[in-house]
């Protein structure tokens, strides 16, 4: 399984960026699908996640700024951003609980990451 963000740039603070996060698998189910990010020097925090259900979580400083979506017809994770700060500068991690066509269980897999760097 392999997940592939994108979508992560420079921008200016107040506007919107989009990141996209997509799996090169064939998914037998998904438990969950989640945004992380992470700053030098300290661990990664949870942005945002959705479960198979629908359900979905956003930390603190997302909430009222940021949407998670999931089209799982193209195994796509997506995350709106919008009045972006400053503080939002970071690498953006996608995260997945899969279970693969072929898998007999769930597992985590992780993206590379994708740099987004808000300037004021």
């Amino acid at each position: 399984v392999q997940l592939v963000e994108s979508g992560g740039t420079l921008v200016q603070a107040g506007g919107p960026l989009r990141l996209s996060c997509v799996a090169s698998v064939d998914i037998f189910s998904v438990s969950s699908m989640t945004w992380y990010r992470q700053t030098p020097g300290k661990p990664r925090q949870l942005v945002a996640s959705i479960s198979s259900a629908g359900a979905i979580t956003y930390s603190d400083s997302a909430k009222g700024r940021f949407t998670i979506s999931r089209d799982s017809a193209k195994n796509i994770l997506s995350l709106q951003m919008n009045n972006l700060k400053t503080d939002d500068t970071a690498i953006y991690y996608c995260n997945a609980d899969i279970m693969a066509v072929g898998d007999t269980g769930f597992k985590y897999y992780w993206g590379q990451g994708t740099q987004v760097t808000v300037s004021s």
